[in-house]
């Protein structure tokens, strides 16, 4: 059983403030690894339910975060920041299962901690289909281009209810109840840990009860940012439409395409956002 687990940051058990999970911060090494530790739970948990292969994406910030040598059941470890699929390079159709672990909730959320929907700086709010989506949704896409289902999710409470919408029965682990954007109750990493790798086990034990994300096509995504200027921008993209002064519209049959469309927006936006 083949597995792509794609980690964040946020989402640990403990994390609250920014410089808990970037460099050169003196607490960044601190909570990298806590963040290795609820990695290889996951790995663990579904190491125990059978799986025998692995491909963990980094994917917070520079993408650079985890010790490889220290990732458990030999995984193969994809990193740097440079990558065209970001949080999901590195799927295709061969894995059977999608892991989502240390996951945070969208911009526009009810309270989750260092919430965000891939720029911060740029974006307000995404809706897929209408419905308010984080990154695990828009990722969720790229599952659905190569029908896999993703299983587990894990982060804070917020996180997890914005997944489910999207991946019906996916399999959530709540490490931490957030207070606002930058406070949270947060488990003991040994508690954190435990349930992770429990709920990575159970999720692949009913591995046949799962079906790829539940996204109708064609689907729409809809972007609000920050500014007029920053719509603009996207409006360079082919396939973006503006709908009012901060607002864009893309819709798209193929859901590879339509992640790719919008991936371009963040990129091109970012040198510009304040």
């Amino acid at each position: 059983m083949k597995i792509f687990l794609s980690s964040d940051m946020e989402g640990t058990t403990g994390v609250v403030d920014w410089g808990q999970c970037r460099a050169p911060s003196p607490e960044y090494d601190y909570y990298r690894g806590l963040l290795q530790a609820e990695v290889n739970a996951a790995i663990d948990g579904a190491t125990a339910a059978g799986a025998d292969e692995f491909l963990v994406n980094d994917s917070h910030s520079t993408m650079q975060n985890l010790r490889p040598d220290q990732l458990h059941g030999d995984a193969s470890y994809l990193s740097g920041r440079h990558k065209p699929l970001y949080m999901m390079q590195g799927l295709d159709p061969t894995f059977d299962a999608i892991f989502f672990v240390s996951y945070h909730g969208s911009m526009s959320s009810a309270a989750s901690t260092l919430s965000h929907t891939y720029n911060p700086r740029a974006i307000a709010d995404v809706r897929l289909n209408g419905t308010v989506v984080g990154e695990s949704g828009i990722n969720a896409l790229v599952a659905l281009a190569h029908g896999v289902p993703v299983v587990l999710i894990t982060g804070d409470r917020t996180t997890a209810e914005e997944a489910t919408p999207i991946c019906p029965g996916i399999e959530t682990v709540v490490v931490k109840e957030s207070v606002t954007r930058f406070a949270a109750s947060s488990l003991h990493p040994r508690r954190a840990r435990a349930l992770i790798r429990d709920g990575a086990q159970r999720a692949l034990e009913r591995l046949h009860t799962f079906r790829p994300p539940a996204i109708t096509l064609p689907a729409t995504l809809t972007v609000l940012f920050r500014n007029g200027d920053l719509a603009e921008m996207a409006c360079w993209v082919r396939g973006v439409e503006r709908t009012d002064e901060k607002t864009v519209t893309m819709t798209d049959d193929d859901p590879l395409r339509l992640f790719r469309t919008f991936i371009t927006t963040v990129v091109l936006t970012r040198d510009i956002a304040e």
